[in-house]
């Protein structure tokens, strides 16, 4: 497959599973080139998706597929890898962005995005580097489903928080109420309060209400960087340090640069904690301390899937 796969697509198998691409391009094992994802959805006999949780996913590839259950060396993680191989359909968000909004029919949930995308593009925002993500990517939304947008751009992704933030004082998005974010926080399964959960994310504007109904913005570089250095885990670490790098704070993984004697950096594959902390604050970080081959050190947050009791939450601002 010569199309670039990268995170925030899904993949689909032959056998009716749909993943979630965790990372860009693919890993390199002895039995092919792997895709690292995640099962998100299984093809029910109707030919409508059923998402699955997390337990429910590990649960089924170990009684169903195994061969997709997998250990990467180099993240010295479990998680599910697809070879380019299997892979019959390559769900991209700007194709299905491009889609939605060119239809001349669209369901409640496609016409409060083509209304966000609109309202953007007034705003001076190309949207051709701009996608859909989650649920809308495959069609499996719901009446009830939020909005996933994925900029390619980092510029384009900060200017779309520029603009959100402008809509929201001329009420033309909403800000998310109280219920939104005690449902928001109650999907993320976090390790902080909910009242640090929200000013947390207050801050980041990459969240929003269109015509009610929640949007996310999310940043996918596309540069395809191969681990060359493998890590290894040396244990659970808690530390409170100061952060001195943020370039990449909202990247996925998010990293941290941190003013620390041994350690140089957190790596976050955490949704939850992208956008967390600028540089100059003090934080206080949970997570396991890894080990490179060259030596250096790093924090990872998110080792796995829900990664209990690993967080980054700002201590002083």
């Amino acid at each position: 497959m010569s199309i670039t796969i990268l995170t925030k697509d899904f993949i689909e198998t032959a056998e009716g599973l749909c993943f979630a691409v965790v990372q860009n391009g693919a890993e390199t094992c002895e039995d092919g080139n792997k895709v690292l994802c995640f099962l998100r959805y299984l093809k029910q006999d109707a030919g409508r998706w059923q998402k699955v949780s997390t337990e429910q996913a590990n649960a089924y590839l170990k009684t169903h597929h195994p061969g997709y259950l997998h250990y990467s060396a180099v993240l010295d993680a479990q998680l599910h890898a697809v070879t380019i191989d299997n892979i019959v359909r390559h769900h991209q968000p700007r194709r299905r962005l491009q889609q939605v909004l060119n239809n001349q029919q669209r369901d409640k949930v496609e016409q409060d995005l083509y209304d966000l995308c609109l309202l953007f593009q007034q705003n001076g925002l190309d949207l051709a580097q701009v996608g859909v993500t989650g649920s809308i990517l495959v069609g499996a939304q719901k009446q009830d489903s939020d909005i996933d947008l994925v900029f390619y751009r980092r510029e384009a992704f900060h200017k779309a928080r520029a603009i959100t933030v402008d809509l929201i004082s001329k009420q033309q998005l909403g800000n998310l109420g109280e219920n939104d974010w005690q449902e928001a926080y109650k999907r993320r399964s976090c390790d902080l309060s909910l009242q640090e959960y929200i000013w947390h994310e207050r801050r980041k504007f990459n969240k929003a209400l269109i015509n009610g109904r929640k949007f996310d913005l999310n940043f996918v570089t596309e540069t395809i960087n191969a681990e060359s250095a493998g890590y290894q885990k040396c244990g659970e670490i808690t530390v409170q340090c100061k952060i001195t790098e943020d370039h990449y704070s909202f990247d996925y993984p998010a990293v941290y640069g941190i003013d620390h004697e041994s350690i140089k950096a957190v790596v976050c594959f955490i949704a939850t904690y992208t956008g967390q902390a600028v540089i100059g604050e003090m934080v206080e970080i949970s997570g396991l301390l890894e080990q490179g081959e060259d030596g250096s050190k790093r924090i990872v947050v998110g080792s796995s899937r829900e990664a209990p009791g690993e967080y980054i939450k700002v201590i002083h601002a």
